[in-house]
C-alpha cells in the first residue's frame, strides 16, 4: 500500500499540531555529538511554511429559548397548539431522516410556518418496561441535526409534543418570525 503525499495545507496543519503537543513527562533529549568523520551541513535550517489564515468566525446564532413567553407555554402545555406543518421521520434511515428534516425546515421557513411537528417515533416498549432511558436513533440525533441545520438561526424553541400530537414520540419545532 502506497502512502499519498500531504498537500501544502495538510503539511502546515500537521506542523501546527506537532508544535502544540507537549509531552506528559518531559524527557531530556539525548545529546547528539556529530562524528568528525561525517560531513556537517552548514545550510541554514529551512523555515516552516506560514500557517493558513484562520477561518472566519461564523456569526453567533441565537440559541433556542428554554422558556417561551406565557402564551406559548400555556398553549403547549394545554395542547392548544396546532402545527402549521408536520413531518414523520420514524421508519427512515438516519441519513434519509436527516435529509427529510432539513427539507421540512427549509419548506417551513419558506412558507413562514411558526410550528413544525416532527414525529420521531416513541422509544421501544422494552425500554419503557425495563425502566431504561433508551431512545431511538433518530430521537438521539435530532438535537444535533437541529443545531447544525442551515435553518438553526430560525429555531426559537424545541419542545416535546402534547400527547394529542404524539407525546414523547414527537417534537414541536417553534420557528422565529421572519424579520
Amino acid at each position: 500500500m502506497t502512502r499519498r503525499k500531504l498537500s501544502a495545507e495538510e503539511e502546515a496543519l500537521w506542523a501546527a499540531l506537532i508544535r502544540s503537543v507537549r509531552p506528559l513527562r518531559p524527557q531530556a533529549a539525548p545529546a547528539i555529538v556529530p562524528d568528525a568523520s561525517q560531513a556537517v551541513d552548514h545550510r541554514p535550517p529551512s523555515r516552516p511554511r506560514p500557517l493558513p489564515p484562520p477561518a472566519p468566525s461564523l456569526p453567533s446564532r441565537p440559541a433556542p429559548a428554554a422558556i417561551l413567553d406565557g402564551t406559548w407555554e400555556r398553549r403547549i402545555r394545554g395542547g392548544n397548539i396546532s402545527p402549521d406543518m408536520s413531518i414523520d421521520l420514524h421508519g427512515h434511515s438516519l441519513s434519509a431522516a436527516h435529509a427529510r428534516l432539513n427539507q421540512a425546515l427549509a419548506s417551513a421557513v419558506m412558507n413562514q410556518a411558526r410550528v413544525l411537528l416532527v414525529v420521531t417515533g416513541k422509544p421501544p416498549k422494552t425500554a419503557e418496561k425495563s425502566g431504561s432511558s433508551r431512545r431511538g436513533a433518530i430521537r438521539g440525533e435530532i438535537g444535533h441535526w437541529l443545531e447544525t441545520s442551515p435553518q438553526a438561526h430560525r429555531i426559537a424553541s424545541v419542545r416535546i409534543a402534547h400527547p394529542r400530537h404524539g407525546g414523547d414520540g414527537a417534537l414541536y419545532v417553534i420557528l422565529r418570525r421572519a424579520k
